[in-house]
């Protein structure tokens, strides 16, 4: 059975993620139903001037030029500049189409009427101390040319700080590739619901940082255009709360609270498995049993008093070479395997595949799995759930075709996941949560600080001790998923509080570790501070 977000999830439509057509098929229903264009127009620059006035003052910010387009886009940014004139700034417009659409024609003579300053030469735009981009959001097709190509390639160059309305202008609304050139901006204020494009690592070194300006889509005009297909979904706060292992139980006790195995390390990555398995206690998870080869033990045991070491024979090279012939894979709720073991340790991941557990696989077990020949017909075959956590280069090894002919990453994780009957967290600047039934959620809010390595290791335990946690209620089809959207926010979130106090180059993995729960006690405070109060 499909796992709804319309069912599930409050906050539907501040988190659902749209395709331009989709987006005008609302847009056109809420027109049909009797919004004017020019209120809606009305609301919507309202907010997003309202948005400017708080983030860019202007006692700081006097000089605000503005990129205007031929179409709504550019009605959008004549109306919030004049909201931005009656409110004190100076305005400067620039406008390099003769032909445009009425209603931003409106717009401009009653600017002119009241003596905003416009101008034909883009460069002017570099005197200013804030940059409004209106020149093309939602549905463009076609590359940029001709002098506003020239002018946003000059712009690009500058340093003034720059905030686009809905969608930088020159970015697919769909794919988030640069048609021809696109403008880079600091903040993209995407208008009514999330546009896929923007979601795209392709496109992040362009939107800068998104941010959802809502207009109040009523959920009448947003279900037909979905046409009852489980639509991607942003992560939320209030998303990933509810799917956490709380509040525990007042008679909980270790035996209760989940008992996860995690496979990892070799002599060569001894590290990735003290990584994951911080990540695993970081989780609350009641017992944790770590599989290492004998020789780090030891080792192992004086870094982790908290965890059952267990010490496996291992090969020459120093990868684990075997679990026991009578191992007890029922002992455990979740299983992972993959951290730092190196595919010397390949039986090892297929004696894992062969087992009835849930299952998380990362790294090397990914890798091992790739060897095979129908690695999509072995998870499919399994009779557990399967979480894959790649990254994109473990993702192309894996899943080769889906990779080469989807248009976009996104996609391809979602056929693979489908075709595997797994679900699936492709690792990258906006990590993609795919699930088998056609489900697919990315989470915006991460950052550049987790680019270090050990960080995916700290992921894979800490989602392994939310799943088997989650596994003590019952092992589901969406019990996995449940994990992998709690792991993946509180990973980003950490990643990011740590950013704001160190800068992006200080969260190395280990400190990730042990930042987690503190972390998680901020957002559930800050949750709990902004709850309505019935």
């Amino acid at each position: 059975m499909m796992h709804s977000p319309l069912r599930d999830q409050p906050d539907f439509a501040s988190s659902v993620i749209v395709t331009a057509q989709q987006m005008q098929a609302v847009e056109a229903t809420i027109f049909a139903e009797g919004m004017p264009v020019a209120a809606l127009m009305e609301k919507v620059a309202g907010k997003v001037a309202r948005w400017i006035m708080q983030h860019f003052p202007r006692d700081r910010f006097p000089l605000v030029g503005c990129i205007v387009g031929p179409g709504h886009n550019g009605g959008d940014a004549l109306v919030v500049a004049r909201e931005l004139h009656h409110r004190g700034y100076q305005m400067l417009i620039w406008y390099p189409f003769a032909q445009v659409k009425e209603l931003t024609a409106q717009h401009k003579a009653y600017l002119e009427y009241l003596g905003v300053r416009f101008t034909q030469a883009s460069e002017e735009l570099n005197f200013c101390d804030l940059l409004i981009d209106g020149g093309f959001g939602l549905g463009l097709t076609r590359p940029l040319t001709g002098e506003l190509a020239t002018g946003i390639r000059t712009l690009n160059t500058g340093t003034v700080p720059v905030v686009s309305i809905d969608l930088p202008s020159g970015l697919e609304s769909n794919t988030g590739e640069v048609l021809g050139v696109a403008v880079q901006a600091t903040h993209t204020l995407c208008l009514g619901l999330w546009k896929l494009g923007l979601l795209q690592d392709r496109a992040q070194p362009w939107v800068g940082q998104c941010h959802l300006i809502p207009f109040d889509v009523p959920l009448t005009a947003l279900q037909p255009a979905l046409q009852d297909q489980p639509p991607p979904c942003c992560l939320t706060a209030a998303a990933a709360i509810a799917r956490l292992p709380l509040p525990r139980s007042p008679i909980a006790h270790k035996y209760t609270a989940g008992h996860a195995l995690l496979i990892a390390g070799s002599r060569q990555y001894a590290g990735a498995a003290l990584l994951a398995a911080q990540g695993a206690l970081a989780s609350g998870v009641g017992m944790l049993t770590l599989v290492v080869p004998e020789s780090l033990r030891l080792m192992v045991v004086s870094q982790l008093p908290e965890a059952l070491v267990i010490g496996a024979t291992e090969t020459a090279q120093g990868a684990i070479a075997a679990l026991p012939d009578d191992w007890e894979w029922d002992r455990y709720d979740v299983v992972a395997c993959g951290p730092g073991l190196t595919i010397d340790a390949a039986s090892v991941v297929k004696a894992v595949l062969q087992s009835d557990r849930p299952l998380v696989l990362d790294a090397d077990g990914l890798n091992s799995l790739a060897q095979e020949d129908d690695p999509k017909g072995r998870l499919a075959a399994r009779t557990a759930p399967t979480l894959l956590t790649p990254h994109v280069g473990e993702f192309r090894r894996l899943f080769p075709q889906p990779w080469q002919a989807a248009a976009s990453p996104s996609l391809a994780a979602s056929q693979a996941a489908i075709a595997a009957h797994s679900t699936l967290i492709l690792k990258g600047a906006i990590s993609a949560i795919a699930h088998a039934d056609g489900q697919l959620w990315f989470n915006p809010d991460s950052s550049a600080a987790l680019a270090r390595g050990g960080s995916g290791d700290v992921l894979t335990g800490l989602v392994t001790g939310l799943a088997a946690q989650l596994a003590q209620t019952a092992v589901t089809d969406t019990m996995l998923l449940d994990a992998a959207i709690a792991a993946v926010w509180w990973h980003a979130q950490t990643g990011r509080a740590i950013a704001a106090q160190q800068t992006e180059l200080g969260c190395p993995a280990s400190e990730l570790a042990k930042q987690l729960p503190r972390v998680l006690a901020e957002q559930l405070q800050t949750a709990n501070a902004t709850a309505p109060v019935w």
